[in-house]
C-alpha cells in the first residue's frame, strides 16, 4: 500500500513530524512517499494521504492549503489524514485558533485532524518573527512528542490495515 506524507513547514520542525510519521509507517510495511505538498502534481498511485502544516496565526501554511484545494476530489476518494504542528498551547485553544479546519476538513474528507506541538529555536527566526514571538509569549524549545507522533502514525497503520 502506498501513502503519500506532505507536509508544509517554514522552519523544518514539522516536516520532522512528517518524517517520523513515514519512518513509523515504513517500519509497518508501508510504502512512503514523503513530498513538499507544492511538489505533488498527481495523486494517482496513492491508496492513502497523511496531509499535515505548520500553524502561524492561526493560519496553516499556503502550500498546504493549496494542496487540499487542489486535489480536493481525489482527496474525497482516499483515506485522508491531517494534522497541525504550531502554538504551544492546550489542544482545545488550538482548535479553535485554527482558521481554516472546517474547511480544511471538507476539502480533504480526512478521517481526523490532531495537534502536535511543534519546536521554535530562537535562532531560527527572523527579527519579525521574534517580536512576534515575544508579543504572545511563546516559550522556546523543542516540544514535539515523538511517542505521540509515532502512536498517531500507528493509529493510521492500523486502520489501513
Amino acid at each position: 500500500m502506498k501513502v503519500l506524507v506532505t507536509a508544509g513547514s517554514k522552519h523544518g520542525a514539522t516536516y520532522g513530524i512528517a518524517e517520523h510519521i513515514a519512518k513509523t509507517l515504513i517500519d509497518r510495511s508501508f510504502e512512503i512517499e514523503l513530498v513538499d505538498p507544492a511538489e505533488v502534481t498527481d495523486l494517482t498511485g496513492y491508496d492513502a494521504v497523511v496531509l499535515g502544516s505548520a500553524v502561524y496565526a492561526g493560519n496553516w501554511r499556503k502550500d498546504a492549503v493549496e494542496f487540499a484545494e487542489r486535489f480536493s476530489a481525489d482527496l474525497q476518494t482516499l483515506p485522508v489524514w491531517i494534522f497541525s504542528s504550531g502554538p504551544l498551547g492546550d489542544e482545545d485553544d488550538n482548535e479553535s485558533a485554527l482558521n481554516q479546519l472546517d474547511a480544511l476538513m471538507e476539502d480533504t474528507g480526512a478521517r481526523s485532524h490532531t495537534w502536535f506541538d511543534g519546536k521554535l529555536i530562537k535562532e531560527d527566526l527572523s527579527f519579525a518573527e521574534r517580536a512576534i514571538v515575544k508579543v504572545v509569549g511563546a516559550p522556546y524549545g523543542d516540544f514535539r512528542d515523538w511517542d505521540d507522533i509515532g502512536a498517531w502514525a500507528e493509529n493510521i497503520a492500523d486502520e489501513l490495515g
